[in-house]
This record gives C-alpha cells, structure tokens and sequence, in this order.
C-alpha cells in the first residue's frame, strides 16, 4: 500500500505559470478553485499500442481483487461458523482493499482507453486523501490482526473476555481513525495551496508527490509533513506488529510441539500477508531510490505494488484457513444444488408453474438450504 514516500518522476520545468485564483489574507493564501480548472492525468501515454495488454491485465486482477475480497465479505457475514474475531478483522481488511483499488483502477482503466484524462481539482484531492487514508486504514487492520493473535496464541483462555464485540469495534475505529489522522495534515495543506499550470500530473492518478510539484511556490514543509506522517504510520504499525509477534515467539518457546505447530498455523497467513506487504514497500522504495527507471516503468511498478496485497490476500487467507474454504464450498455447493433443482421443477410443472413462482420456489428453496447448513440464523 504506497503510502507518501515514491517520487515518480523528475520535477520538470513550467511552460507558463497560471495560477489559479486566490484571495489574500494576513499573509496566508486560500485558495479558490475556478469551475473551469481541471487537472490532466499524464498516465502511460507514450506506451501506444501496448495499453490494451496493460489494460486487460488490470482488468482481470481487479475482478480477481473485487471478487475475492467481496465473497470473504459474504461468507463472514453469513456463516455463523466464522463469527470469530480474526474473521470479522480479516472482512473489514477485504472492505478496506475494495475500496482502496476502486479509487485508483477504474479511473487508470478508463485513462488507458482515452487519449486526454482529466479530474477536477476537488475529484484529484478526494481521490489523494482516500487513497492514503485506506492505505494507513489497512495498516493498521494488520496491526490490530497481529495483536488478535498475540491474545489467542499467549492469553486463549482470557481470548473471548478480551476480544469482545465491543473491543473490535472500538480497534477498528481506532484503525480507521489513525488513517485519517495521518492523512488529514498534508491533505489539508495540499488543499491551501496555489497551482500553475500546464495543470499535468505525471502518474495515472492523483499521487501526492507528482500533484505536489503542481505547486506554485515552496513545497519543502509539506514534503516534510508528508514524510513524516508517512513515518508515523509505517514505525507505529511496524514496531506494533514487531512487538506482538515477538511476545508471540516468547510464548511458543515455552510450548510443545504439538501446540506450537498450532499456534505456527494460526498466525501463518497472517505473517506471509505482511511480509509481501512490508517487503514490497521496501523493495519499491530502494528501487526508486537505486535504479534508474523510466516514468512509465515506475507509474506500472507502482500500479502493481498497490494492488499486490489487495490481489493475495484472499488467496493466501483461503489456502491457510480450512473453515474458509470450507463455508465457501458450502455456500457455492448450496447454489449449484439451487439453481438444478429450480430447472428441474420448472422443466416437470412448465403448466402450473410460472416464471415468477419459480422464482418464489427458488427463493424459498435457497432459505433453506442456507438454514439447513446453519448460515442463516
């Protein structure tokens, strides 16, 4: 998940500087966006034919992420077999990656099919907040992941008083606002400034680095804020994680070998999805750093970094956990058996049954199979 640290291309010269409107007070500027100002996204322009083969692999990966992330959603909800903490934590990490590729795929998608790609300056720094936002959001859900299995592997007698419905509510707020505090600063100081134009961001969408060179004037305090912000979320849930899988280690030492293996278990997919996470982020930000990559090369580095953990981790969570793949088989088998029984009792009462009461009988016939198998309570 990037979050404020990646350069994506050199700060070029301006041709002109047209500022937009602003109105003058004590010093400091507010600024006030003409309706006719829009910002042009640069995207991956120069590659030319080769945009549709870019944008037929992001679309299959954002139906794979919208897909896997949405049928984790539903089963959490709908079985009663997944009501435990690490299920609700792991629903509201699907939600967060939904929503955090929505607001940067679709629009690079709809930049690869047109020649010009604009977004109005509002639209630019609502799409920056919550791409940052979601970004921290996510984070910290893994933090709050790590501490779930610190209480269920050190304390699993104290495990249910702990985690109680109220306490997960409280850490996913708590999750939630973190994100927000640390985007909310240099959000709100990208807001106040002035741009000039050619109004071009050289990515494909609005990322807080290439829209920050749009600036008329100094920027170095807000790189600073960003960096340290960026540093904030990143120590704090690194450190947190650290810490909860050391005490972790500290408790497994003291087990046998039977119980350590489960407890290897519970936390492996887990601790693989924020390893590729972290590891990812380091590997993307040394390059950048070290290697010297062309614009295009970085935008589709970055593209793919952001959408890499969104992408596995309903695979990596359906292959280490049994009872998920267990309830998504129940509930795709359920469907089949559904839908050939509706068919065959349409096919021997074609007379007596309408489309509309089949479509009743399927209904019911679905409520209760679902009842049946204990998923609609």
């Amino acid at each position: 998940m990037e979050l404020f640290l990646f350069d994506i291309s050199p700060e070029s010269p301006r041709e002109s500087f047209l500022p937009l409107s602003t109105n003058h007070r004590s010093g400091s500027v507010n600024v006030t966006w003409e309706p006719d100002v829009t910002f042009f996204i640069q995207g991956l322009a120069s590659l030319g034919e080769k945009k549709m083969i870019l944008f037929v692999i992001l679309l299959l990966g954002y139906i794979i992420i919208l897909g896997g992330n949405s049928m984790i959603i539903f089963v959490a909800l709908t079985d009663s077999k997944l009501s435990s903490p690490m299920y609700f934590f792991l629903s509201n990490l699907s939600f967060v990656d939904i929503v955090y590729t929505t607001t940067t795929i679709p629009n690079m998608l709809s930049g690869l099919l047109t020649y010009v790609k604009t977004i109005s300056v509002p639209g630019c720094f609502l799409q920056m907040y919550f791409f940052i936002q979601l970004a921290v959001t996510g984070r910290a859900i893994l933090t709050v992941m790590a501490y779930d299995r610190y209480v269920a592997i050190c304390n699993p007698l104290r495990y249910t008083a702990i985690m109680t419905r109220p306490v997960r509510l409280i850490l996913i707020a708590g999750a939630w606002s973190f994100g927000a505090f640390c985007t909310l600063p240099s959000a709100a100081m990208g807001w106040q400034r002035s741009y000039c134009s050619p109004y071009v961001v050289r990515h494909s969408w609005c990322d807080p680095s290439s829209v920050r060179r749009l600036a008329c004037g100094d920027t170095s305090v807000d790189s600073i804020v960003s960096l340290s912000f960026a540093m904030v979320s990143l120590l704090t849930t690194g450190v947190l994680i650290l810490t909860s899988y050391a005490l972790i280690g500290v408790s497994m030492s003291r087990m046998g070998v039977a119980q350590r293996l489960k407890a290897v278990g519970t936390c492996a997919a887990h601790l693989i999805v924020v390893s590729i996470s972290y590891g990812s982020a380091s590997f993307v930000y040394i390059s950048y750093r070290v290697g010297n990559f062309s614009p295009e090369v970085r935008i589709i580095v970055s593209v793919l970094y952001s959408a890499l953990t969104p992408f596995l981790n309903p695979m990596i969570y359906s292959l280490r956990s049994k009872e998920l793949r267990d309830s998504i088989r129940s509930i795709m088998k359920s469907r089949v058996n559904t839908e050939e029984y509706t068919e065959n009792t349409a096919q021997f009462y074609p007379e007596n049954l309408g489309g509309a009461s089949v479509r009743a009988l399927s209904i019911l016939i679905n409520n209760t199979c679902f009842r049946d198998k204990g998923l609609v309570y």
